[in-house]
């Protein structure tokens, strides 16, 4: 993901073609609604898929073409927009509430190209819905100190899970993942962990630093994680992961597809078609598809044994144990370079022989038991620790010291990027 400034063109062209939709849309009765309502997300999808997809479509038919000898479509060479994802999703929220009537079309521009062009949330999240956030942009702002603390307190939580966690953990996750042929079992199955950690230390942390930064601005953002590492079952997890594009795709997808008001079949095959969707969300590859699809087939055994009323009562620990890693499982899809080095990573850690440590070069053994260490130590956090908005405004300060310090002496500060800015 990259910006150009020539990009602001395409963030613009879909903000007017929203803005318009949504004065038609309320203004218009019968068919003429659905009418406006369909260009506007055809004009944002538009955008998305060939910015996102167009390569990746080409590149798959050029391979079924070179079968038969047929023609070649050649591949455009761009870089996908900064937050492309996130803010065309952001977008067709507001049409579509328009639509259903549960939000007013937005007469200022300038309020509604804010509500696209927010800055803490544009890039990655979280994907707020209209009638939520655009009420705030209207109201005054007044300092508000308890209010100002939290978002500061928010906001050092964030770089702490990102520099201290995060880019720590990447350190060994990243060189065993680009060459997995190089590394033995056991340091396969540790980058596995280690990136389960990784990834949700990275975009749980931006989303803190996100919600943090707007609430230090007197708006309010909605929480986009809950702990998911703790869900005791797949169903769970999803209700605690990326709450906002989980949401999203719920009320846009799986809900209007039939959702689970439709026969068991059906509703299996809604489950299928959003995890698609979401895998394709996340990236123009394989291997997210089967990450999705994998998700997607979690969630229906899930549902296949809640039916026939299978329930392991009383064993909480292996629940969660289960649970944590089929996530994990799903997780090698999603990191690996492709689906070949995804399957030959499962193949060695399930079959592997070689369940010694040989990469002391890459990060000493004190270093990995200092990781394994930060990883226990926030999973006990999240279990046992109050939620931030039980904290007094002078413990939050306390804390917000103590974080910052923390980042200084134990961070790892090699501009890596968040993860989901590539999305």
């Amino acid at each position: 993901m990259y910006f150009k400034p020539a990009y602001i063109l395409i963030i613009f062209f879909t903000i007017i073609v929203d803005y318009i939709a949504g004065l038609l849309i309320e203004n218009a009765k019968g068919k003429a609604r659905k009418l406006y309502l369909c260009l506007s997300i055809v004009a944002n999808v538009g955008v998305l898929a060939f910015y996102k997809y167009f390569n990746f479509l080409a590149e798959n038919i050029n391979f079924l073409s070179a079968g038969v000898h047929g023609p070649q479509i050649p591949l455009v060479d761009f870089i996908l927009p900064i937050g492309l994802s996130f803010h065309t999703f952001q977008a067709m929220s507001y049409t579509i509430e328009v639509y259903r009537g549960n939000q007013k079309a937005e007469r200022h521009f300038g309020l509604y190209s804010l509500y696209v062009l927010f800055y803490p949330q544009m890039v990655a999240g979280p994907i707020e819905r209209p009638q939520h956030i655009l009420p705030q942009f209207r109201k005054a702002i007044v300092f508000n100190r308890a209010q100002f603390t939290a978002g500061i307190f928010l906001i050092a939580v964030g770089m702490f899970k990102k520099v201290v966690i995060a880019d720590r953990l990447a350190l060994f996750v990243n060189p065993v993942f680009d060459h997995p042929h190089g590394h033995t079992s056991l340091e396969l199955l540790i980058a596995t962990y280690f990136f389960a950690f990784q990834i949700y230390c990275d975009f749980s942390g931006y989303s803190d630093i996100a919600i943090g930064a707007a609430l230090v601005l007197g708006i309010e953002l909605m929480k986009n994680f809950n702990a998911p590492y703790l869900a005791h079952n797949i169903a769970t997890f999803w209700k605690r992961w990326h709450i906002s594009l989980s949401t999203w795709f719920r009320d846009y997808l799986y809900i209007p597809l039939g959702g689970s008001r439709v026969s068991f079949a059906l509703m299996c095959t809604n489950l299928l078609i959003v995890f698609t969707v979401s895998g394709l969300w996340h990236g123009a590859s394989w291997k997210y598809l089967v990450w999705g699809l994998i998700h997607g087939c979690l969630l229906i055994c899930y549902h296949l044994l809640k039916k026939a009323n299978v329930s392991i009562n009383g064993w909480k620990f292996l629940k969660w144990l289960i649970t944590f890693h089929l996530v994990c499982l799903a997780w090698i899809f999603f990191r690996a370079y492709n689906i070949n080095d995804a399957f030959y990573i499962i193949s060695q850690i399930f079959t592997g022989n070689s369940f010694s440590y040989q990469a002391a070069h890459i990060m000493p053994v004190t270093e990995m038991a200092y990781g394994f260490l930060i990883v226990v130590l926030l999973l006990l956090a999240e279990r046992y620790l109050p939620a931030a908005k039980d904290y007094s405004t002078g413990k939050k300060l306390a804390l917000t010291v103590s974080l910052i310090i923390a980042c200084y002496f134990l961070g790892i500060f090699n501009e890596a990027q968040f993860i989901y800015f590539q999305f």
